[in-house]
This record gives C-alpha cells, structure tokens and sequence, in this order.
C-alpha cells in the first residue's frame, strides 16, 4: 500500500451550538474548497485520523462544520484546534507552470549562472504573484540568510523539476 502524504488544510475552531457543529478555518486558497478534498483527516494526539464530514454551511461569515458521530456538545470540544489534512492524492493534477506550494517547498532553488541561491522554505501569497521565501546557506557568498524571489513563470522561474526538487531562476544571487 502506498505510504499516504498528508497535507494540512485548515483546523477545526470552537463549538457552535450543543449538536456538535464546529467552526472550521481553512486554508485553502478559496476557503469553501476545503470540503471539495475528500475524505478529512484529524490529527489527535499526534496521529491522522480518518474523520467523514455529515455537512457544513456558512454562518455569519464563517465556515461550520457537522462531522458524523459527532452530536453533541462536549464531544466536539475534544476536537478544538485539531488540524484538518487531506492525502495528497485527492489534490488535481494541475496544468504546466501550476505548480501546488507544498511540492515547492524544500526545493533547491538554482540561478541561471549555477549559484546555489539556497533553499525555499516557505511560500508567501502577494496579491499580484507568489514569492518564493529561499533560505540561503550558512556560506553565502553575498552574506544573504534569505532572498524573496517572485514566482513568476517564464519570467523569473524558468523550470521547476520536482524529482530532482530543483527551481531554476533567472535571478541576481545579489538580490
């Protein structure tokens, strides 16, 4: 059986009503896709825990959730805060030059003179493009501890190879 890849997709909040509803924050990039990735995972104590959504709806600007056999009050207190994952298999195959953020995470980042420009170890949304956040090594050259280099395809990112976990980028390792 193949070994499941669990990604984090938001967490459960607190408690709405004594039917065991809970409010739930997503982090997907629209919040209502959360429950398009099917089935919920729970981490408790540690562990990721099958958990099967009965139903959900929206609530003064926020996101409730009913999950089966969870009907009353003090069982869903024991579920404040747990993260919500989904295996990595239920995510789409994504088009050429889309690339998911957790898949970027952890790749070498490369520029086009062969400078180790370091490591991406988070991604950070904008508004207009993704930005790589690339932890430079201990001996950089350019004194840098982290470069912010925008994600942009073609321009700035030239090829992305996730067997190898490389991003190549026309980018000035003095920046």
């Amino acid at each position: 059986m193949e070994q499941q890849r669990i990604e984090v997709v938001g967490k459960l909040g607190s408690t709405y009503g004594i039917r065991g509803w809970l409010r739930v924050y997503s982090s997907t990039e629209q919040a209502e896709s959360i429950f398009d990735y099917q089935p919920w995972f729970l981490r408790i104590k540690g562990q990721w825990q099958p958990a099967e959504l009965e139903s959900w709806k929206h609530h003064n600007h926020e996101l409730i959730v009913k999950l089966k056999n969870v009907n009353e009050r003090e069982t869903a207190q024991t579920l404040t805060n747990v993260e919500i994952g989904v295996d990595l298999s239920a995510f789409p195959q994504l088009d050429d030059g889309d690339y998911y953020w957790h898949d970027l995470i952890g790749c070498r980042v490369v520029n086009l003179q062969g400078y180790e420009m370091g490591t991406v170890r988070e991604m950070m949304e904008t508004g207009s493009n993704d930005v790589l956040v690339v932890r430079a090594s201990m001996k950089d050259a350019f004194g840098k501890q982290e470069r912010l280099i925008p994600f942009l395809y073609e321009q700035v990112v030239k090829r992305v190879d996730l067997t190898t976990k490389t991003i190549e980028v026309d980018w000035d390792a003095g920046f």
